[in-house]
């Protein structure tokens, strides 16, 4: 088998069944014989190739994911981490929520950066 069919993704075999199986008017059961066929067991499930045909034929064309609900990534760059270990080393009394406020980023993340990235403590003195 070429290299170039072991290399689909899901967006391209949407197409392909789209373009040239589902606009033909075949089932998915034979729409499912030819990729199996073709991309061995690289090929999408039946279950799969049945839903993108049924999607298809309600007049969705989008062989995009859709977006999903639900909590978005969190993401920590290095100038995040620098900007927080900035600030609590020019006062070591400030709370989370006025970095959170001054920075733009949740009260989570910033606790989570200042404990598992800057591997910093609280520290009580009586």
């Amino acid at each position: 088998m070429s290299g170039e069919a072991r290399d689909f993704n899901n967006i391209e075999t949407r197409t392909v069944i789209k373009l040239f199986f589902s606009l033909q008017g075949k089932s998915p059961k034979k729409i499912h014989a030819i990729l199996i066929e073709t991309l061995a067991e690289h090929a999408p499930s039946y279950a799969a190739v049945k839903n993108w045909v049924a999607q298809f034929k309600r007049g969705d064309f989008s062989t995009r994911n859709a977006p999903r609900p639900g909590r978005p990534n969190t993401v920590t760059t290095p100038e995040i981490i620098d900007q927080i270990h900035e600030r609590i080393l020019e006062d070591r009394r400030i709370w989370a929520k006025s970095i959170d406020e001054q920075l733009g980023n949740s009260r989570e993340r910033v606790g989570s950066i200042i404990h598992e990235d800057l591997d910093m403590r609280k520290l009580c003195a009586k």
